[in-house]
């Protein structure tokens, strides 16, 4: 079994290729600066170094250098942020095996590794113990906003306290939850995602709770809720402001008891869930407006986290291009190597209402479209002219809010998806703010 040494600061960043390395059939190693990667050299055998180039003791060109100095003959792979691929090429010239751009390309790191090792492919995976689903795509920014953000996460995901996010859509509020769950200490239980704002409210406590056959019309058989089905794990309620005051009333309740109970059924059930929530809304404005319930808020409002706008963590918009185009060329079997120099400025001018939902879909359609290399501002043709988004300035009230929205559908001609999208809300809070402001749309 052929091993590797991951030099990696970013602890979450390293421990996913560890352990996707690991599913591959390599022994893998891990040392977050150069300092502990010399020792570990000096004791272990290792076949092979993948290190990042910014280290905190020191670049990854220094340990290229002290392995020229003692004489340490093995292949080193340089890991890179987009912006500093020259740096990466200088690094080759000092010896370096090779390069790879991050978010790596899991089809391109492991061709990479098997022309490092002098081998054909990569050995085969090993029997092992089943694991929790990890992905190569993992990015989380090199920005320093998301640099907080993910510090955060760090923080409070080995606890069991009751998280909220609050961002705009499309910036990614289930994904940031489902790292909550991964490095929590029920990352080996179910991690059960359920969008309140798609729940019809009378059906609501069976999506929660379960319900018993014969319990309503419709119920031909038992059903299992997401609280029994989550029971040990992670329960993910996204757009939870969008729940009814019946329905939260509920919910406290099965919080605060640690039970519930199906819909038509006498039994109670035990159940142990971590809450995550997630809201684009101001909850603590529909709270004073009666809509939510405020002793629910504060139980599920333990640690807030603040997810920022794409528009506001440039450094990372080339760095989630590259990720979203790996995985476009995965899906259609396709090889498009990048970004052309026009196309990569039109991607960091672009500001992104619809953030990274948004970007996703339009690199999908670009690398589908793209017939050359690189994809060019022709292959991203569909991007809509750049207006300032209405949602730029912070809503602090009910009368700005309204202007907002009417502003926002005069831009879009009435087109209540393109207005959602610059407001940074879904479609269905956007219906709900016209009905509450009585806006004719």
């Amino acid at each position: 079994m052929k091993s590797i040494l991951i030099v990696e600061d970013d602890i979450t960043y390293g421990m996913m290729l560890k352990t996707w390395l690991g599913k591959k059939g390599f022994q893998v190693a891990s040392a977050s600066n150069v300092a502990r990667a010399r020792k570990h050299l000096e004791t272990e055998d290792v076949d092979l170094i993948l290190s990042d180039l910014r280290l905190p003791d020191h670049d990854g060109t220094d340990l290229l250098r002290w392995m020229a100095d003692g004489g340490k003959a093995i292949p080193l792979i340089i890991m890179t942020g987009y912006a500093d691929i020259q740096s990466a090429v200088q690094a080759m010239k000092m010896g370096a095996r090779d390069y790879v751009a991050k978010p790596v390309n899991p089809d391109e790191l492991l061709k990479k590794i098997g022309e490092a090792l002098d081998a054909a492919p990569p050995p085969a995976p090993q029997p092992q113990a089943p694991a929790r689903e990890e992905t190569a795509d993992f990015i989380e920014g090199e920005s320093e906003a998301a640099r907080q953000l993910y510090n955060y996460v760090r923080l409070v995901a080995p606890t069991n306290m009751s998280v909220l996010i609050n961002g705009a859509s499309g910036t990614g509020k289930e994904y940031v939850a489902h790292r909550i769950h991964r490095l929590s200490k029920r990352a080996d239980r179910p991690f059960i995602a359920i969008d309140c704002g798609s729940i019809p409210k009378e059906l609501a406590a069976s999506e929660f709770f379960g319900h018993v056959k014969g319990a309503f019309t419709g119920a031909v058989g038992d059903k299992t809720g997401a609280f029994v089905e989550a029971n040990g794990g992670t329960i993910f309620l996204d757009e939870i402001g969008n729940l009814s005051y019946e329905v939260q009333v509920q919910l406290l309740r099965a919080l605060q008891e640690r039970k519930v109970r199906p819909v038509g059924s006498g039994k109670e059930i035990q159940v142990d869930v971590r809450l995550i929530s997630a809201t684009n809304e101001n909850l603590e404005q529909a709270i004073e407006k009666g809509q939510f319930r405020e002793d629910l808020y504060h139980r599920i409002n333990e640690f807030t986290l603040r997810i920022p706008m794409l528009k506001d963590r440039r450094e990372d918009i080339l760095l989630f291009a590259r990720s979203f185009l790996a995985q476009a060329n995965r899906e259609m079997g396709k090889e498009v190597a990048g970004f052309d120099e026009r196309a990569a400025q039109l991607l960091m001018d672009y500001p992104w209402p619809g953030n990274l939902r948004q970007m996703k879909n339009a690199i999908r359609r670009a690398t589908l479209l793209a017939t050359g290399t690189y994809i060019t501002p022709a292959d991203l043709g569909d991007l809509p002219e750049a207006t300032p988004a209405p949602a730029a300035l912070p809503l602090r009230n009910e009368e700005a809010e309204k202007q907002h929205i009417i502003e926002a559908l005069k831009q879009t001609g009435h087109n209540k998806s393109r207005a959602a999208q610059l407001l940074g809300i879904d479609r269905k809070t956007l219906y709900n703010k016209l009905k509450a402001y009585g806006i004719e749309a």
